[in-house]
């Protein structure tokens, strides 16, 4: 299988390590209320979602466009459901998270949270375009399909990210800690980075990113960790994303969607310092004296 790593997976990870890196190092048990001997976790993951519909409103003023797309509709493209030990890994739809769990209890940590997302508007459908078209008021419907001059790609990615605070809820451990079952509530808010690709009656624009507005998000997931450092994420996740600015032909689009989504991952967690409990059975942890 391929694997690509990209340039700022690569980053954010050099950063975490680094932070957690300082905080083991820093006297005392505690800065700021983050613990010494906190634990790293890091996972790989996929995903499916299903969008609202949305209304595209699309402003091209050396066109004398003003007008709006109502309530079209549009679906994810998975990815890995195709040929996926021949595919590159970054290429479907995947996740990825990166976390700190940063108190005494272990039960409370900062995330980053990414989903590369793939939006597409459907083809096929009829399509209400409301507004001011070439200077004249039109309301009309029309077939948005390529054949007929119209696509509509977020398909490099909608994109989400989210800077999340989690809360970690222990189901079952055993004494030994080698089985651990936890429930994780996350919730954040952050920008969205799209990848911009469309044609609107005939007009394609120049494809490309660009940091398209935010969006917000609330997650839960099912942990399953095994031998207390690999671990299987079943996630479940609603997230509201609001773009604005993003590139037409000579003009901007804006619009909003909400997002169900599914996610398995495998992760790992490390801990960033000797005497986490997490990592110790139940009975070494009863001896290790308080610091």
């Amino acid at each position: 299988m391929k694997f690509k790593f990209s340039a700022p997976i690569a980053s954010l990870l050099l950063i975490a390590l680094s932070a957690t890196s300082s905080f083991a190092q820093r006297e005392g048990k505690s800065y700021m209320g983050i613990v010494k001997n906190g634990s790293l976790y890091f996972s790989w993951g996929y995903n499916t979602e299903w969008y609202t519909r949305s209304t595209v409103h699309v402003k091209q003023p050396g066109l004398g466009n003003d007008y709006k797309m109502v309530n079209v509709k549009a679906h994810d493209r998975r990815g890995w459901d195709e040929d996926f030990f021949n595919t590159a890994l970054t290429v479907p739809q995947y996740n990825y998270r990166l976390g700190y769990f940063f108190n005494e209890k272990q039960d409370f940590a900062f995330e980053i949270n990414f989903d590369h997302t793939k939006y597409i508007i459907t083809e096929g459908q009829e399509v209400r375009v409301q507004g001011k078209r070439e200077g004249k008021e039109v309301d009309e419907r029309v077939n948005f399909s390529g054949d007929n001059g119209f696509y509509y790609f977020l398909n490099n990615g909608a994109n989400f990210l989210l800077f999340n605070l989690v809360k970690r809820f222990q189901i079952y451990h055993t004494n030994n800690k080698y089985l651990k079952v936890d429930l994780l509530t996350k919730a954040g808010i952050g920008p969205v980075i799209p990848h911009v690709e469309n044609s609107l009656f005939g007009q394609a624009n120049k494809p490309g990113f660009q940091i398209g507005g935010w969006n917000a998000g609330v997650e839960t997931a099912l942990r399953v960790t095994a031998f207390k450092y690999g671990y299987l994420e079943f996630a479940q996740k609603f997230d509201y994303a609001r773009y604005s600015g993003l590139k037409v032909y000579e003009g901007t689009a804006r619009q909003a969607f909400g997002c169900y989504e599914l996610i398995l991952s495998l992760g790992f967690t490390l801990p960033t310092g000797k005497n986490n409990a997490q990592f110790k059975s139940h009975k070494a942890a009863a001896a290790t004296p308080a610091e």
